[in-house]
């Protein structure tokens, strides 16, 4: 079994990293929770850009296939007037008598595929003819798409026939095969002089074009959606980490003001009751040599509680002191192995049985051998303390990320903690023992931070403790 799979079994709660003491309530505002906020802000922003892009490519799209749509069919009539002689006949104001020639000619146009109708309109806007025989002569209202074709412009354009938008008169009885339809108003031009005579007006259905539209629609709208979340995934990823950077910054300077306080009450501890101590035990130790037995039980009690207020002084000395920065590379294995020696008679005292596990190649970490020394002798003190008597220990060793990080674990089968207790385990000044500090473990996490490692730990109510101290290969 792996060391992520003995960290992770049972029912242990996700890796918590130590994280100092929160502040409590204040009248100052409240904290921004930066993930949050661009969870939701995020995800309404970019879902509403995604929806725009794709809605505004829709309709660069259909334009430009409705107007190559419009292309084709200009020039197929235009391949029409140069092949068809007499069509130009129908715009003869002169020769009425001409325009019954160029109908058989102008009929192919009606002919063309897809073809809904098609209108043939002199400069005047007056159709000369139709495919709607009801329309020949009729002179409608104002269309700004006839008088750009009338200019010499081609037009072409989508429409639906339930939008409500158009209400054009020429758009009645308009037959509806498919709700798309394409509007085309062609100009035509006197072979000879080029001059616009008339223009014509063109409705399509065309089958193939709203059926491609249709996919492309489709593939429109699921690259948009995919593109979106694609592009909120990795900004939510970027400002997520940036928000953990931010509080672990947080922490960092919330740590070095309680460092700053520590330091100065130190001093104060270390020279105010140092010397009173010193005197006390020097006292209690003469007062031993009597041979009262009363007298010389106190004074044992004296020492010890003597000694025990010197271990406090001496906890809050080491974790007020500035940290050795030079950093050397440290093999694991002997300093792991000699951390377990020195605790060996306490185990066999309390019946603990060790596992420990240690592979035969462990890339050197970066740090200071005594004061790494130190961490693992508060990692596995706070262990053997959790287990009791009759406990059991797991002590294990790995390469993480390819041999950039060696993982040390410590694992532990006591009774756990409560998620509430989790949360708060490693900050200073919190213990769970009667006669703790509570800045062993503190002290540990400084250390470990200071070689650009990491420690965590994992715990619930019955599954024991683990303990993952991640520092850098050197």
């Amino acid at each position: 079994m792996s060391i992520d799979e003995a960290v992770s079994g049972g029912r242990t709660q996700p890796a918590t990293p130590i994280m100092a003491d929160s502040r409590g309530p204040s009248s100052g505002p409240r904290p921004f929770n930066l993930s949050r906020w661009f969870a939701l802000v995020g995800l309404l922003s970019i879902a509403g850009i995604s929806a725009l892009a794709g809605y505004l490519l829709s309709i660069f799209v259909t334009d430009r296939m409705v107007r190559q749509e419009g292309e084709l069919t200009m020039e197929m009539v235009q391949n029409l007037v140069l092949v068809e002689k007499p069509f130009l006949n129908m715009f003869a104001e002169s020769e009425p008598a001409r325009r019954e020639d160029a109908a058989e000619a102008i009929e192919h146009i009606a002919s063309i595929p897809g073809v809904l109708r098609a209108n043939v309109y002199d400069r005047g806007r007056r159709i000369l003819w139709s495919s709607d025989q009801e329309l020949i002569g009729q002179l409608f209202g104002v269309n700004d798409e006839l008088d750009d074709a009338l200019r010499g412009e081609l037009v072409a354009h989508g429409q639906r026939h339930d939008d409500e938008a158009h209400d054009k008169a020429e758009h009645k009885d308009l037959a509806q095969p498919a709700n798309f339809f394409v509007e085309i108003y062609l100009p035509v031009r006197d072979r000879q002089t080029g001059a616009v005579v008339g223009a014509i007006e063109v409705y399509k259905n065309p089958v193939a074009l709203f059926n491609a539209l249709q996919h492309l629609y489709r593939y429109i709208a699921v690259g948009a959606a995919l593109s979106g979340m694609f592009l909120y995934a990795a900004l939510f990823w970027l400002v997520r980490r940036a928000d953990l950077l931010i509080r672990e910054q947080q922490r960092r300077l919330l740590d070095a003001e309680t460092l700053a306080v520590i330091g100065e009450m130190s001093s104060a501890v270390a020279h105010g009751i140092r010397n009173p101590l010193a005197s006390i035990r020097s006292s209690a130790e003469l007062m031993l040599l009597t041979e009262d037995n009363t007298t010389a039980e106190a004074a044992a009690d004296i020492i010890a509680e003597s000694d025990r207020l010197e271990a406090w002084v001496r906890e809050l000395l080491s974790y007020s002191r500035p940290l050795n920065e030079k950093l050397t590379a440290i093999e694991l294995q002997p300093l792991v192995r000699r951390c377990i020696d020195e605790f060996a008679r306490e185990l066999q005292r309390r019946s603990i049985d060790v596992e420990l596990r240690l592979p035969d190649t462990l890339p050197a970490v970066r740090g200071d051998p005594l004061l790494f020394g130190q961490v693992l002798h508060s990692v596995v003190a706070n262990a053997i303390e959790a287990v009791g008597n009759g406990g059991r220990l797991e002590v294990a060793c790995d390469v993480e990320r390819g041999g950039r990080q060696v993982l040390l674990l410590v694992r532990d089968n006591g009774p756990g903690m409560a998620p509430e207790l989790l949360q708060r385990a490693g900050k200073p000044f919190f213990t769970t023992k009667p006669r703790g500090l509570g800045v062993g473990l503190a002290l540990a996490r400084r250390i470990v931070e200071r070689f650009g490692g990491a420690l965590a730990i994992e715990s619930s109510p019955g599954d024991g403790t683990a303990v993952k101290v991640i520092m850098a290969a050197a």
